[in-house]
């Protein structure tokens, strides 16, 4: 059965081909254009839809890291997939202090999840179990290529922003300029990079976080745990901010972006505050636990 989050990656691709099919005709002024954007729309789909995660890691320079280099962490995430009821992912490390995470991959027999050092040496063992609950509550949703495909799209519609703009100075590149081409769907193409931070928002709901929240819950059956962790991560990242490209800022655990103003209408999560107040009262409503069952 085919799933939300399979239906919102294929309608994504789809927006992806039709603009460069569009930007094919406005650049080359023919028909041929047509084949060009569509076999430039083929090629990009088909990267993002299997390369998807090599992007993302490869944006955050991400390292794969063997069991033997971190034990507990391997255990961890291998205890925490069983309960999850998903195979065990790929775990690699980010080079970084700014603490974070990330999941990736186009289903759960492909998923990674990368952690940076700075959240291995900020959170307990706790709060770390939250957060790769978290992680892998994305990979059980299929969440992650839906992040993953994103962060591609959003990439690809500011170059082709860009590519538009060197259009609109020198014009399409054939020699036929019999027909001009229509203002407004250049200007409809060339606002398209500005606002492609805008198109992440729409693209990828606020809601997916809050369950991925509650599956880390679930799977931990502490909620407080994660809403501690989460409160440290929103300090510490603003102190020392996760560099990388922004167009991949959805797959991370905290939003590097201000909650606050006019950049809260630009935020792919919701506000960590409001992440942490439905977590805690997630714990209040949750029964004290039989000490014979713990």
């Amino acid at each position: 059965m085919v799933g939300i989050n399979e239906i919102k990656t294929v309608g994504l691709l789809g927006l992806l081909s039709g603009l460069f099919v569009l930007a094919g005709y406005y650049l080359v002024g023919d028909e041929s254009g047509l084949y060009l954007g569509l076999g430039i729309a083929a090629v990009t789909s088909f990267g993002s839809w299997f390369y998807s995660d090599k992007a993302a890691l490869s944006a955050y320079q991400a390292q794969p890291i063997a069991r033997e280099q971190a034990p507990e962490l391997y255990d961890m995430v291998t205890r925490l997939s069983d309960r999850a009821g998903i195979p065990m992912p790929k775990l690699f490390v980010v080079p970084t202090k700014s603490p974070n995470a990330f999941a990736t991959g186009r289903d759960p027999q492909h998923a990674t999840i990368a952690v940076t050092e700075g959240i291995t040496e900020l959170l307990n063992r706790q709060e770390l179990e939250g957060v790769i609950a978290h992680e892998l509550t994305h990979v059980k949703n299929r969440d992650t290529l839906t992040q993953a495909v994103v962060g591609t799209v959003a990439g690809a519609i500011t170059y082709l922003g860009r590519l538009l703009t060197l259009g609109a100075l020198y014009g399409p590149v054939t020699r036929d300029t019999r027909r001009a081409a229509n203002p407004f769907v250049l200007l409809f193409l060339i606002v398209l990079a500005p606002l492609s931070a805008m198109l992440i928002q729409l693209a990828i709901s606020r809601t997916r976080e809050f369950s991925a929240d509650q599956g880390s819950a679930a799977i931990t059956g502490n909620p407080l745990a994660l809403a501690h962790a989460l409160e440290k991560l929103e300090a510490a990242g603003h102190e020392i901010p996760m560099h990388g490209n922004p167009a991949m800022s959805p797959l991370l655990i905290v939003n590097p972006l201000s909650a606050q103003g006019l950049q809260s209408l630009f935020r792919t999560h919701p506000a960590t505050e409001e992440r942490i107040q439905r977590l805690m009262e997630l714990a209040q409503q949750q029964q004290p636990v039989d000490p014979a069952f713990a």
